[in-house]
């Protein structure tokens, strides 16, 4: 695995929960690909949060090196610390809650599996322009999912909280 890959990944939603969006930018060299989609139902920022990085990770062919770059604290550290612990409580939290979105962590660590993955946190909406590319595109997965079920983006948006 001596390719590396740097992936930036973000999630949004109008109003959470509400419609959502999620965005991938993976680049390798000089190589660049976007990637983004989102669901016009009711859905949660952390869920497209979650979605982004098991996108992109289930796009790349082959196993490589990751830096993946999320402004998610919740994706980061249940990836690298929490998912052990949630397994060994029968997907449990501490407080024997069931795990939320326990759907998408089983999803992300397999993701994760073929692959070699640092996770690196970047602070949102603070100029990284990876991190700002990323959040570009999950709005626009947002609005194409809004559009594809048949809402008009910009109706929607003036509505939001």
């Amino acid at each position: 695995m001596d390719q590396i890959v740097d992936i930036y990944t973000d999630g949004a939603c109008w109003t959470n929960p509400g419609p959502g969006g999620w965005g991938a930018v993976l680049r390798y060299g000089e190589h660049e690909k976007e990637l983004c989609g989102g669901e016009a139902e009711e859905t949660t920022n952390n869920r497209m949060e979650l979605t982004a990085p098991i996108r992109a990770l289930d796009h790349l062919k082959r196993p490589v090196t990751v830096r993946l770059f999320t402004d998610s604290t919740y994706v980061r550290n249940g990836i690298t610390a929490w998912i052990p612990k949630w397994k060994a409580n029968g997907w449990l939290t501490a407080a024997k809650q069931p795990v939320k979105n326990a759907d998408l962590w089983v999803l992300l660590e397999k993701a994760v599996e073929r692959h070699t993955v640092e996770w690196r946190w970047v602070k949102g909406h603070a100029g990284d322009p990876g991190n700002e590319h990323a959040d570009r595109l999950a709005l626009r997965g947002l609005e194409e999912a809004l559009r594809e079920a048949g809402h008009d983006p910009a109706t929607y948006r003036s509505t939001a909280r």
